[in-house]
């Protein structure tokens, strides 16, 4: 599995964005809550010699691939820790950690994830699993298509995955786990398939399972619910003139951002720095096609609401 991991080359979206937003200044403090393969880490660090990087996953084997070789790289400027960004705030004061300069949270599935994880890529016939990390989870993707009512099933595909063809796809579902449970990822996107016209997504040349899987793993890893967290916590860990940036890859959580920053600009707690959505250029969408669905936001912290 390791080397699986480490023959993907996870390519960080928007990195000359973060920066620019963040605003690096020298000393500063900035967390990476999302530090994945250390693209974004790294390049905060190589911005100023001076500054250090808090860097947060919950997925063990990102830290131990890539951030001890930050450490070594950068030595005494890179600290890690391991959760998740639901739970910051009281992680960095379990840490002592003060507040901070500036965080980042890229809020898309890495590579490598689709790849060495369980369940999340549609083309890898794999345990139907989806956690993020099994250490703080225990319901699978499977447990949730086997377990669920069909109003609960219909729910999450809609909310979750905004598809169109859920009623078919959760009458396919009640009727195929009836005479075998369904388990792999195989055996779910072949449903999907069977019951979905052929050329429904021929145009965005995307999987028909798509959605579905999407929704799944939203809903499996409480993704939205932890956005809200993280981005209730950030406010009481930045310091003033600190900078929030987050990249969404989705709707829901770019909708879920955008209307957080917007309510705490109406308090008078932040300001926002990007008064329209950053998303890739042309050239960076030349390099690396996974940054189109990429879209970046910021505020500026000015003061805790009183």
């Amino acid at each position: 599995m390791a080397e699986n991991t480490q023959s993907i080359v996870h390519k960080s979206v928007l990195v000359a964005e973060v920066l620019e937003n963040l605003a690096i200044k020298p000393h500063g403090v900035y967390l990476d809550a999302t530090f994945g393969a250390g693209g974004h880490t790294r390049a905060i660090l190589q911005a100023d010699p001076t500054c250090h990087v808090i860097a947060l996953d919950w997925d063990t084997r990102s830290l131990e691939t890539f951030g001890k070789d930050l450490q070594e790289e950068f030595p005494g400027r890179l600290t890690l820790l391991w959760g998740n960004f639901a739970q910051l705030y009281k992680m960095l004061k379990k840490e002592r950690k003060g507040n901070v300069d500036g965080i980042l949270a890229d809020f898309g599935t890495s590579q490598m994830q689709i790849v060495d994880r369980d369940g999340f890529s549609i083309y890898r016939n794999t345990p139907l699993d989806m956690r993020m990390s099994p250490a703080h989870q225990k319901t699978t993707a499977a447990d949730i298509i086997n377990g669920a009512s069909e109003e609960e099933l219909r729910e999450i595909f809609w909310r979750y995955g905004e598809e169109k063809y859920t009623k078919q796809i959760v009458s396919a579902i009640m009727h195929d786990r009836i005479i075998k449970r369904i388990t792999t990822t195989g055996e779910l996107a072949a449903l999907v398939e069977r019951v979905t016209p052929k050329d429904r997504d021929k145009r965005h040349k995307i999987h028909p399972a798509t959605r579905v899987f999407q929704a799944l793993r939203i809903c499996v890893n409480k993704e939205l619910e932890n956005i809200t967290s993280f981005l209730s916590a950030s406010m009481q860990l930045l310091s003033p003139g600190g900078r929030l940036v987050c990249i969404s890859f989705h709707s829901l959580e770019d909708r879920l951002v955008k209307q957080f920053f917007v309510d705490r600009s109406h308090e008078g707690v932040v300001n926002i720095v990007t008064h329209k959505v950053v998303t890739a250029g042309e050239d960076e969408l030349a390099r690396n096609p996974s940054s189109r669905s990429a879209k970046l936001r910021a505020v500026e912290f000015l003061t805790k609401k009183a």
